[in-house]
Parts: structure tokens; sequence; C-alpha cells
């Protein structure tokens, strides 16, 4: 049943790369919930082209070179800010996130408006690549060293987002990292980061693609966070501090 409802002005937006297979199973399965649906073609060489035109009732976007995830989700949240949408959720082209869970996040949003929703997958589910878990663990611990806050997956793509916010910050990265960016800046710039349980569907071996490049992203990201720890030391914590010193001599 597709949600009617003018309470929550949401889209999803399904940012794709070579996963013509899982597609259509994703898309169909998202108009389940809702009819606002934003595909984002980031330069795939699949057959993702001709399946997008093959459907009806969704919003889609398309450039002929990849330009990795973090610039597919921009323009994601631009299109769908200029549309009218308030909220985003993003979902994974890759089947492994179940689209009726969807409305797990809209229900977090009715009762933390304002704030920034991730969905812990359950990293010791089966056939979760053993990879998988160490860098969402590493990159966990920077994050709560850049932001004092704890969240259990730093790096899942099932989110919703608040699209004024989000569309108003700048970012160093495009790619597989920018995830990870837009946590922290939005945490500095204030906004509420939460996090609620989705299961996970992992195919086993073979049956799975991706496209997470061990040496190369985990390489980004480590720069990304070289980066992101020495502003959150040298700008972020001081100006904190102060405002906490301001605020307690006003009280005073």
């Amino acid at each position: 049943m597709k949600d009617n409802t003018n309470v929550l002005k949401y889209c999803v937006i399904i940012p794709t790369y070579n996963h013509c297979d899982e597609l259509v199973n994703v898309i169909r399965s998202v108009q389940e919930i809702t009819g606002n649906i934003i595909v984002v073609n980031d330069g795939s060489t699949d057959d993702t082209a001709d399946v997008l035109s093959s459907l009806t009732g969704i919003k889609t976007i398309s450039y002929t070179v990849n330009k990795g995830k973090g610039y597919a989700l921009k323009m994601g949240f631009h299109e769908a800010f200029r549309n009218g949408f308030d909220y985003a959720v993003t979902i994974d082209s890759d089947g492994q996130h179940r689209a009726e869970e969807i409305t797990a996040f809209t229900s977090e949003i009715k009762e933390h408006c304002g704030a920034i929703v991730v969905g812990a997958r359950n990293l010791m589910a089966d056939n979760m690549p053993g990879k998988n878990s160490f860098a969402n663990n590493f990159s966990n611990f920077w994050f709560r060293l850049q932001t004092g806050i704890s969240l259990p997956d730093t790096q899942s793509g099932f989110r919703i987002y608040p699209l004024e916010k989000v569309t108003n910050i700048r970012t160093l990265s495009g790619r597989y990292e920018y995830e990870l960016e837009v946590l922290v800046r939005m945490s500095w710039m204030g906004v509420p980061v939460r996090s609620i349980p989705v299961s996970v569907i992992y195919k086993p071996g073979k049956e799975r693609t991706t496209h997470f490049r061990p040496f190369t992203d985990f390489a980004r990201i480590s720069v990304l966070n070289t980066i992101l720890t020495l502003v959150a030391i040298l700008v972020i914590k001081p100006r904190n501090l102060l405002l906490r010193l301001f605020r307690f001599n006003i009280k005073k």
C-alpha cells in the first residue's frame, strides 16, 4: 500500500551503478511504499539505462561518466529539494535493504523532526563480508572521535536526510566516503543524528556485486578522516567550548 499521507513530504533516492539485475526489484519494492522515487544512474555501463526506460512513475537523473555515489546522492538531494520534498530516504540498488522498512524511518522522523536517521545493519549477519565489518568499525571509531557521538553503523546507505540541511553542506568528497563526511558535518551543524535497526540481505560469495575497492576506498576514507579529525580538534571542539562558556556566563 502506498503512503498517501501529506504529513511527511519525502521521497526515496536510489543511486545506482551497474546493478541492473537487482534494480528492477528494488524500484518495484519501493513503489509499494511510495510513488515519489528518484533514481540516479551514475554512469552505468550495463543495461541500467534500458531498465529505467522500461519503467514508469519514477524520476531519473542520468549522466554518462561515473562520478561516485556521493555525487549521485548530491544530484538526488538537490532534485528532491527543488521538487518541494522535506526529506529523502536513500536506499542502495544492490538489493541488500528491505523497502518495507522505509516506514520505520518516516515514523522516526515524525517523532524527531529535523534529524538524520541512519539504518544500523546487523554486522554479524550471515554472509556479511569481513572487510565490510572492519571498515565499518574503523569508520565508527573516527566518527565518535570527530563528533562525540556513538553510532553502530556509520557506513549504512539506508538513511533519511533533512533536505534543507543536507543541500547546504559543502563537502570534500564525492565518492564512497561522502556518506561518512556528511554525517560528520551535519552533526557539527547541530543536526540530531539518530540510528534505528534495519535488516540486511547479503548474497553469498560471487553472487554479490560490490563496487567497494578495498585499497583505494580505504585510502580515501583514511585521508578524509585525517582532515576531519584535524578540523574537529582545531576548530569544532574549541568553538563548542567557547559556546558553552558563553552560555554559562549568560545564565550566570
